[in-house]
């Protein structure tokens, strides 16, 4: 049983919500703090031009409500929305918070996943802490 678990959420099609957040329910001591955490990453310069001035504002909101959402259906569970790179950002908070598992979900792996490596890798490989990887 687990006391500090964090759940990266990725708001993608290929990318099941529900199953981690299962998970961590079953893994979870009574007293356990769960955190749902979506990392949103930094649009490159090249492309920043092209959207829309409150783009990000209007995206980070979106999420946080949803994130707020979701978390407001289990007990102790708080929602954090942080920017950067999705492994490096999810394996650092972790780790600067003290968790003792990361529950995430994987998609079915892809060219670009072979060659530039995913986020469940990266974090599986550089976690100090116990990492379940749901597919």
């Amino acid at each position: 049983m687990y006391h500090n678990i964090l759940v990266p959420i990725a708001f993608e099609a290929d990318h099941d919500t529900t199953a981690p957040i299962k998970l961590a329910r079953l893994l979870a001591t009574p007293e356990a703090r769960i955190t749902l955490m979506h990392v949103i990453e930094h649009i490159p310069a090249y492309a920043i031009s092209y959207m829309p001035a409150d783009y990000t504002a209007a995206a980070r909101q979106a999420v946080e409500s949803q994130l707020e959402s979701m978390a407001a259906e289990l007990p102790n569970c708080t929602a954090e929305v942080i920017e950067g790179h999705s492994g490096g950002s999810i394996v650092d908070w972790a780790e600067e918070h003290g968790c003792d598992l990361i529950i995430l979900d994987s998609h079915r792996p892809g060219m670009q996943d072979v060659i530039l490596g995913s986020t469940a890798t990266h974090v599986v490989r550089h976690a100090q802490c116990a990492v379940h990887v749901v597919r």
